[in-house]
């Protein structure tokens, strides 16, 4: 059960490992872009032609516990699905399921956590498998692997990183789990944190804040739902960025070169690497200026 690329790297790896997979469940089609074209999701892109999909409304009605015992799984592995597992689909594997997580349990439970991780400014991150439990993220811990995250590393490029290990951490589990020997160590729920979905209303930046907390939000939001500022009255999205030195009035701007524009923020400065207009196209921030004199003029 997946739908994102994120998911669609661990499908590949149990299909590369030779696990017999009678059906995947992913996300129905939904209207993508200005047509509102209806767009299929990764995972279900990489299993048509190769096993049986089923893309359900919902979990909750008899049909998909009845399709669901149909294919008779020894096993579930759940990866970045969206949507809650009834406990009534939880008890018809034998051997359980399992769910790739995209943090280091027990912090970040829920549906951002990768990207709540480049929110906060974590240094290390990484991916665990479990065992399902009623309670979301909860269940007990199989494997868990970490990695440093990069001081400039924006979300985008944590998931395609995490997309990979998390494919070997699955492939492990899998493995343990039909030898008999899977470890199984209970989360310390004192210790849990949560990662709410991302929304557009996080997107504004405040030049008040600390550099930190800027250069955070701009990598963290990248590629959805972006960091915004307006620039010379027109609002343009951030892609990306990194610590400068400096110092003036939030949202001066103290300094440019080909490579971007600086600006200060409360404490410390940001310097914008790429970036995006409205209705254009991503570019480096130092190709947008050369083609626009003296942009950017004000920031706000």
């Amino acid at each position: 059960m997946g739908t994102p690329d994120f998911a669609a790297a661990s499908l590949g790896r149990l299909f590369s490992d030779g696990h017999e997979i009678p059906l995947v469940l992913t996300q129905p089609d939904k209207p993508k872009n200005r047509g509102q074209k209806l767009q299929k999701s990764p995972v279900k892109l990489l299993a048509e032609g190769k096993t049986d999909i089923y893309q359900p409304d919902s979990l909750r009605s008899g049909e998909a516990e009845r399709i669901i015992r149909a294919a008779a799984p020894e096993l579930i592995a759940v990866v970045a699905y969206g949507k809650l597992l009834p406990e009534e689909i939880l008890n018809i594997p034998g051997l359980g399921c399992v769910n790739l997580h995209g943090s280091l349990l027990p912090k970040y439970r829920g549906a951002a956590p990768i990207q709540r991780a480049v929110l906060a400014g974590e240094k290390t991150v990484g991916v665990t498998s479990m065992y399902m439990a009623r309670e979301l993220d909860a269940g007990d811990m199989i494997f868990a692997e970490a990695t440093p995250l990069g001081e400039n590393e924006t979300s985008g490029e944590l998931l395609e990183r995490a997309a990979i290990l998390g494919a070997d951490v699955l492939s492990r589990t899998v493995t343990a789990i039909a030898r008999g020997d899977a470890p199984r160590t209970a989360q310390n729920h004192a210790q849990a944190t949560f990662a709410p979905p991302l929304s557009k209303a996080e997107s504004r930046v405040d030049w008040t804040k600390r550099a930190q907390a800027v250069h955070n939000q701009i990598r963290g939001l990248n590629p959805w739902p972006c960091a915004v500022a307006e620039l010379d009255g027109e609002l343009f999205r951030l892609h990306m960025s990194k610590l400068a030195e400096g110092a003036g009035a939030p949202g001066e701007i103290i300094a440019r070169d080909n490579a971007g524009f600086t600006v200060a923020c409360a404490e410390g400065a940001v310097k914008i690497t790429r970036l995006q207009a409205s209705g254009g196209k991503i570019m480096d921030a130092g190709a947008y200026m050369r083609g626009h004199a003296g942009f950017p003029v004000t920031v706000r």
